[in-house]
């Protein structure tokens, strides 16, 4: 009696069997075609490893109709190839085909600049010639995109205020290398951006040394008060190359950063940042600029954009015009500075039903935070004695992560530390505002007035 209930793989039906594999990663799948011969056929199932295709290499039916294999043979084919980016390929895989599938017809330039994935004899070599290795989430993003082709505007973000201009290329390998840092202050650090106009790139750290973690991503700032060349302050802009960049990928895509003639400008808005009074709607986005900022001193550069917006369903009899402005500056250290002046970026705006007016201006601050607030004035066109204000609303301006150089936190430059510790008690307080502004715009791009 009890042989005749004794159960065996051979006599179990297939379907059950397959369901419980379907659970099972790739390597418990193989091993499993080990234990039987039925488990061995089983596990060879189709329909087993175009879930694994998908899930792993991101492949479609249409890639298995192209290459013409079964989906078993895909993944291995893909695994040989691949296996050791299993961790980042799919993350960054989708992130790079979200970013063209986006970018495809609004900034068709950018696309046609990306250039065919290395060779991973290529980035062997090219560890080999700066003597490091590279991070396996970064060796994964270039076997998919080689960077890009140098030209403008750059993959990863422009900027363009008065008569300062940024954008920045996603350099290919070959490139990166030749801008390898062995110079103090900068050693084992790779290049991933870099902007004509500016020479400004953003860098990543190949090892923990003089006081970066590995595969920090920054840019670098040099102090400014201190006497060593090598004392270089980093504004941080990354943990890993995958966070950096599906990260910027994700503000891309979601419509965070906004295209503006075919570029992508790195603006954020919070979606608190809108007041509407009356039919005007006000919106705020902002923008860090680094190049134009340093932390020794410390002077930090923002610029502000600026949509207003009358309703189209407002009466005609609503149409006005806008005659100053007015706004509240507060610092970190709760300082309140008041500005007013005619118009905007000296234009004078006229609403009328459905109309939108944008400008961008600017700001710095020596504190590490600033919030502006303030309002318009208008008058109405059918009456120039209705004079009214429109409300815009608090924004936030924050300074991204930074940390210290070495050399300073070491205390080499004690004579500069000692300069902002000298009958102080708060850092934010050391300079009078007019005496920063100038400090460390030297040798860069172009100057913007405060509150424009």
């Amino acid at each position: 009696m009890a042989a005749s209930m004794e159960l065996s793989l051979d006599n179990l039906p297939s379907d059950p069997l397959l369901s419980i594999l379907s659970f099972l990663d790739f390597r418990d799948l193989i091993n499993c075609s080990f234990v039987s011969r039925r488990l061995n056929e089983l596990s060879a199932h189709n329909p087993l490893w175009k879930g694994l295709c998908i899930k792993y290499w991101l492949l479609t039916e249409s890639d298995r109709a192209v290459q013409g294999h079964t989906w078993r043979h895909l993944f291995k084919e893909f695994y040989e190839d691949l296996g050791c980016y299993m961790e980042h390929y799919a993350v960054l895989k989708k992130a790079w085909d979200q970013l063209k599938a986006y970018l495809d017809n609004r900034c068709p330039r950018m696309i046609a600049s990306l250039k065919e994935g290395a060779k991973e004899e290529e980035l062997d070599a090219i560890e080999a010639q700066i003597g490091c290795k590279l991070p396996t989430d970064y060796r994964c993003s270039y076997r998919i995109h080689n960077g890009q082709k140098l030209v403008v505007p750059g993959l990863m973000g422009s900027m363009a205020l008065s008569n300062h201009y940024r954008s920045e290329d996603l350099l290919d390998i070959e490139t990166a290398a030749g801008g390898f840092q062995q110079r103090k202050g900068m050693r084992q650090c790779l290049p991933l951006t870099f902007c004509f106009h500016t020479g400004l790139s953003q860098y990543m750290a190949m090892e923990a040394t003089e006081g970066r973690c590995c595969s920090d991503i920054f840019y670098h700032c040099p102090d400014q008060m201190a006497q060593d060349p090598s004392a270089i302050d980093m504004f941080i802009t990354g943990n890993s190359f995958s966070e950096w960049f599906t990260t910027y990928v994700e503000n891309v895509v979601s419509g965070e950063y906004p295209i503006i003639r075919d570029q992508i400008f790195r603006y954020v808005h919070d979606k608190q940042c809108v007041a509407t009074t009356n039919d005007i709607t006000v919106s705020v986005s902002t923008s860090f600029l680094p190049e134009l900022s340093s932390v020794h001193p410390p002077h930090f550069f923002f610029t502000y954009r600026i949509r207003i917006e009358m309703s189209p369903d407002a009466s005609p009899d609503a149409a006005c015009q806008l005659d100053s402005r007015y706004w509240k500056i507060t610092n970190a250290n709760g300082n309140v500075e008041e500005v007013r002046g005619p118009g905007v970026v000296g234009e004078f705006p006229v609403m009328t039903p459905g109309k939108v007016h944008e400008y961008a201006s600017c700001t710095t601050f020596s504190t590490t935070s600033e919030f502006m607030e303030g309002h318009y004035t208008f008058h109405r066109l059918g009456n120039k004695e209705e004079v009214f204000h429109i409300a815009i609303p608090r924004f936030l301006m924050i300074c991204p992560p930074f940390r210290e150089s070495l050399v300073r936190s070491q205390g080499s430059a004690n004579d500069v530390s000692r300069h902002f510790s000298e009958d102080k008690s708060d850092d934010g307080e050391e300079y009078e505002e007019s005496e920063l502004r100038g400090l460390n715009m030297a040798n860069q791009g172009g100057r913007c007035p405060r509150h424009i």
